[in-house]
């Protein structure tokens, strides 16, 4: 199937699952995960018209990153990051995805200062409490938040989550109904008002959308299988 007919089809879904959600699709950005795609198929995706595309690993990232500098691509860090690469991205990304603890909070903003740039972040959140995965426990938002409020270069925007697989996409629907709860609260406590909610993947996005996704990160559902 070539690329302008699989991106047409995954954003005929996402206005489908809006329409059920009563949301308007320009509500929710469709990003493009491209971990292990190849810089020539990014280019053909991006001729059909994905323009904003997230990647995992900063060495691939840094390899795509010249390789299509031609392109006015949107990137996005969407993996997990240590703070030794903190300064290989943050010129080349508007949003980061996984900020999971303050040491990488004080990096991102360090950095940033030196830039002379605010950048904007997501906390990822470990919905499932899962041991082999990064992001906050639930339990430390609140207080992680709170210290994060007090970098002036670095702006938490939003929440995202990498919920446990399931089979069933209604049963990942509780993960993300639990991060929707915590940005809600993050909202009410702190009298703010935060953008995103990065959750929903290729199986899981439209039930994702249903409770409030605004970046759904499709890889497979996109790109097919990928090495």
């Amino acid at each position: 199937m070539d690329a302008c007919r699989r991106l047409e089809e995954v954003k005929e879904k996402i206005i489908k699952a809006c329409e059920r959600s009563q949301r308007k699709p320009e509500d929710v950005l469709l990003l493009g995960a491209s971990k292990g795609v190849q810089p020539a198929k990014i280019r053909e995706y991006y001729q059909c018209g994905l323009t904003v595309l997230g990647e995992n690993r900063v060495q691939e990232f840094l390899r795509k990153y010249e390789e299509l500098k031609d392109l006015h691509i949107d990137w996005h860090f969407i993996g997990r990051l240590q703070s030794n690469k903190v300064k290989y991205v943050m010129d080349k990304v508007s949003l980061i995805h996984s900020l999971d603890r303050e040491s990488l909070a004080h990096e991102i903003n360090k950095r940033a200062q030196v830039l002379g740039k605010v950048q904007e972040v997501l906390i990822e959140v470990n919905v499932g409490n899962e041991e082999s995965k990064g992001g906050l426990k639930m339990e430390d938002l609140l207080s992680f938040y709170e210290r994060a409020l007090t970098f002036k270069n670095l702006k938490v925007v939003g929440l995202m989550c990498v919920p446990p697989y399931k089979e069933e996409p209604n049963q990942v629907k509780p993960y993300f109904e639990k991060l929707r709860k915590l940005k809600e609260k993050l909202e009410w406590e702190f009298s703010v008002k935060l953008k995103h909610l990065s959750m929903g993947m290729s199986h899981d996005f439209e039930v994702a959308i249903q409770e409030g996704a605004t970046i759904v990160r499709i890889g497979t559902l996109l790109f097919g299988k990928r090495a």
